[in-house]
């Protein structure tokens, strides 16, 4: 398919500028474990048009998801991996198949509702020491998978699975961005095939995937910082924060 977009035709400023933006959106999203899908989209919609941001997205996300599991290698959670990806893959094929047909305003008010619930849920459930099941982790990961074929910015639903696992700190980033990452490949494999890119978008997904690769490690640098008190109560707010722009955009339309 041809976009009609062109490297060559982009201003160089106007180019630094969103690169500037993704490696900004990948500290955000480095120190919080979401924030580059919501950051990045609106920015990056003018400069390759509507239709190709899902596509270039999934490239420039895999790229930074996986600076993020470099940075965070040696905290990854390999059982939550396998747990949430076994579900999360198959979902993620058929919702990327299908993307431009999902009923997203219903779906967004879904999100948003389960999202705000979850924090208060997990809170009086943390004092029991509960913990998701390997069958509710699997679960998670379906839904998860259904949805992020066909949206960006749905981090903090895959954040919440993994809370509830029981991951924090370094160990919620690094495993969020495992998973997240191989979203990002299942996507990238899918529009290719359906023939959704063309040199130009590719191109494109690979620069802003460059841009955002120092993120990661500045982001580790912050986290270490940060209690894990501090971090948890940041990480319950941008779940919450997630929640109401996911309500946003069901009231949009």
């Amino acid at each position: 398919m041809e976009s009609g977009f062109a490297l060559a035709g982009i201003d160089p400023l106007i180019l630094a500028g969103v690169a500037l933006v993704a490696f900004v959106a990948s500290i955000v999203g480095g120190v919080s474990g979401y924030g580059g899908g919501l950051i990045l989209p609106p920015v990056l919609a003018p400069v390759v048009g509507v239709a190709s941001v899902v596509p270039v997205m999934s490239i420039a996300m895999a790229m930074t998801n996986a600076s993020r599991v470099a940075a965070f290698r040696h905290e990854l959670s390999w059982r939550a991996i396998l747990l949430v990806g076994a579900g999360m893959a198959p979902m993620c094929v058929l919702s990327a198949y299908v993307y431009t047909l999902l009923p997203v305003r219903a779906i967004a008010a879904m999100l948003g509702v389960f999202l705000i619930a979850s924090i208060p849920i997990r809170r009086k459930l943390d004092k029991t020491g509960w913990r998701l099941s390997a069958g509710g982790a699997v679960a998670g990961g379906a839904v998860y998978g259904a949805i992020v074929g066909s949206m960006t910015g749905v981090g903090p639903l895959l954040l919440s699975v993994m809370m509830g696992l029981g991951l924090r700190g370094g160990a919620l980033i690094g495993t969020e961005a495992a998973v997240s990452m191989s979203g990002s490949l299942i996507k990238a494999s899918v529009f290719g095939s359906a023939m959704l890119f063309d040199f130009e978008l590719i191109l494109a997904g690979l620069i802003l995937g460059l841009a955002t690769v120092p993120g990661a490690f500045v982001a580790r640098w912050m986290l270490k910082r940060f209690s894990p008190r501090v971090h948890l109560f940041m990480m319950d707010a941008l779940v919450v924060a997630g929640g109401f722009s996911f309500l946003w955009r069901a009231w949009e339309g």
